[in-house]
């Protein structure tokens, strides 16, 4: 099999949470900094538009410059992958009961790896949208910053070092998750 067709094929999740997982100790050993993402927009707005506040007067370059580098690197694989290693007519395998039960929330398109009921200009023509948007980006940047990390920082750094707010963050998140899925998604569509 050659390299581009294994890259094209979404792998399983016993070979990438391994490969995820490594990548903590790496992160660790090398660089003394913990794995985490959400921190990047303190770190982007002090390098560009610090607006004099207290808040975003600290050496951006020490602290967040090699956060902002993976960041960049997300964004830049995400492009790559998208562009060039998925096929154009890929699609994410959503279980027969779960296609269900997101057609009886209203989701009919649900083909590609964006739906576009979800992920289009007409998506976002409604006041309905925009205020999910605002409140979700909003209870997200503030429920990262009271947790003292996102989910990605704590359940993968902060879990596999060993701490317990980290073990109380993620199971705050999960169940956060399971009460937008289950009462506040119902609502909205």
């Amino acid at each position: 099999m050659r390299l581009m067709d294994i890259l094209r094929e979404p792998w399983p999740w016993y070979v990438a949470g391994p490969l995820i997982g490594l990548m903590v100790p790496v992160l660790l050993l090398l660089g003394g900094k913990p794995f985490g993402i959400s921190a990047n927009l303190r770190h982007l707005c002090a390098a560009t538009v610090p607006a004099g506040l207290p808040f975003f007067r600290y050496d951006w370059r020490r602290e967040g410059g090699w956060n902002l580098l993976f960041a960049l690197g997300i964004l830049i694989g995400g492009f790559i992958a998208g562009r060039w290693l998925l096929p154009d007519d890929y699609s994410v395998a959503i279980s027969a009961a779960t296609r269900g039960d997101l057609r009886a929330l209203g989701l009919h398109d649900l083909s590609g790896y964006m739906p576009a009921d979800l992920f289009s200009w007409s998506a976002l023509s409604s006041p309905r949208a925009w205020l999910t948007l605002g409140m979700g980006g909003f209870f997200v940047g503030f429920g990262a910053r009271w947790a003292g990390g996102c989910t990605s920082g704590h359940a993968i750094s902060g879990l596999a070092t060993g701490q317990l707010p980290s073990l109380i963050a993620v199971a705050g998140f999960f169940a956060g998750g399971l009460f937008m899925v289950h009462v506040i998604l119902p609502i909205l569509f």
